[in-house]
């Protein structure tokens, strides 16, 4: 086996001013504005926040908890969503039940939006459908890190405003 040393290509002066080069970049520049000025209907610009872009059923949006028909929290406090969680957003702190039949249940529940990384481990780990991301809400402006800090208030009334099919279609 030989070794093939390759010798690179001297650059001519023209080359190395790349006058070529950026020269190609503004024709494919002006292509561009060309194309846009001639057919604006392909413009894909959505003026925010009066225009508001699609979202699809299947998108992760901000969490909320389920509730029962008598209105009581979903969720038994099993920790799986809290352990499964890369980002370590969620905290819970358990409560022992008033009735026998209800074991555990979440005395306080937080998930810290900062940290939230959006990624859903959450809602499939959840055994009894506990908390869904089907809120549909996109943006969250707040003035203080606090106010990102939701609580169990908070997600117990953070329902869609419409119907989402996903969510209709479990349980």
């Amino acid at each position: 086996m030989a070794i093939i040393v390759l010798k690179k290509k001297k650059l001519t002066f023209i080359e190395n001013l790349y006058i070529l080069e950026v020269f190609k970049g503004l024709m494919i520049t002006l292509h561009h504005l060309i194309r846009n000025l001639l057919k604006p209907s392909g413009i894909m610009t959505y003026q925010f926040p009066e225009e508001k872009k699609a979202i699809p059923a299947t998108y992760r949006s901000e969490h909320r908890l389920m509730l029962r028909e008598d209105k009581s929290i979903r969720c038994t406090a099993c920790m799986l969503c809290a352990t499964v969680c890369p980002a370590k957003c969620i905290h819970i702190e358990a409560a022992e039940g008033e009735t026998p039949n209800k074991e555990k249940y979440p005395e306080k529940f937080t998930i810290d939006l900062l940290r939230c990384i959006y990624c859903g481990y959450c809602v499939e780990a959840c055994p009894c459908d506990a908390i869904r991301m089907d809120t549909e809400k996109l943006v969250s402006a707040e003035y203080t890190r606090e106010a990102f800090i939701k609580n169990i208030n908070y997600l117990k009334a953070n329902h869609p405003k419409g119907k989402n099919p996903i969510s209709e279609g479990i349980y």
